[in-house]
């Protein structure tokens, strides 16, 4: 049945189509990842113009018939402008967008995604926080959101509090120094990038970017991210081909 809906989304994807039509992928909260046409979007005079390029966040008028979107009308909300004018930024937010993408589907309630993108995207755009530490972050709370939460509460093995050193991406989570002694593949961590991944799992969604680390933690951290969510995603997302 065709219909009229209202959607706040984001473009996270986008492609030419015709003379002057985009194909666009919008990530909504309730509707999930969808595919929009939006007609003559391409045309200096457009209505549509800014409101579908990538990044832009905003509320949506769209008309469904049968399987397909089309978007009639858009009030910008935000459109993380400073991405789009920083090389680096922008390599860290196309990064971030890319690992979205491959975890949303139609029909998905995404909107504790959907905030946590909205949410690096801006601290990305408006701070000047340390890129690497933003998107550790990122990737961190994002696997909690999609159901692979480090266990941060004890040994992974053994069951024990004390003298978490390590982190066991066999067996998700922090790792005994006793323990760690028998898998060679863990990864030993200091007392900052274990409380850092504690807090990026389970701090209050609007304070994740709200702590500091030093360089020698920030490294660790990094690493911890970024193999655990490659192997929990079973795909390589390298930062910068």
């Amino acid at each position: 049945m065709a219909k009229n809906l209202k959607v706040n989304g984001i473009i996270i994807a986008e492609s030419n189509s015709g003379d002057s039509d985009k194909m666009l992928t919008m990530l909504t909260p309730n509707l999930g990842k969808i595919s929009c046409t939006a007609k003559g979007a391409r045309r200096t005079k457009s209505q549509l113009l800014s409101a579908t390029q990538v990044f832009t966040f905003g509320e949506y008028m769209l008309f469904k018939g049968g399987d397909t979107y089309t978007i009639n009308s858009c009030e910008t909300i935000e459109m993380f402008y400073n991405l789009r004018t920083d090389l680096d930024k922008l390599t860290y937010a196309s990064h971030i967008t890319k690992i979205i993408y491959d975890i949303t589907t139609e029909n998905q309630n995404s909107f504790h995604i959907l905030k946590l993108y909205l949410n690096t995207l801006y601290t990305i755009s408006e701070t000047d926080k340390n890129l690497d530490f933003i998107i550790s972050v990122f990737k961190i709370r994002l696997m909690k959101i999609i159901g692979f939460a480090p266990n941060v509460e004890e040994c992974v093995n053994c069951k024990t509090k004390e003298n978490l050193t390590a982190f066991s991406f066999k067996n998700n989570g922090f790792q005994c120094q006793n323990c760690q002694k028998q898998e060679p593949g863990s990864f030993q961590i200091s007392e900052a990038t274990k409380n850092a991944i504690i807090y990026a799992t389970k701090a209050d969604s609007k304070k994740i970017f709200s702590f500091q680390l030093s360089e020698n933690a920030m490294k660790e951290f990094e690493i911890v991210s970024r193999v655990y969510l490659n192997e929990k995603l079973e795909k390589e997302y390298k930062l910068k081909n």
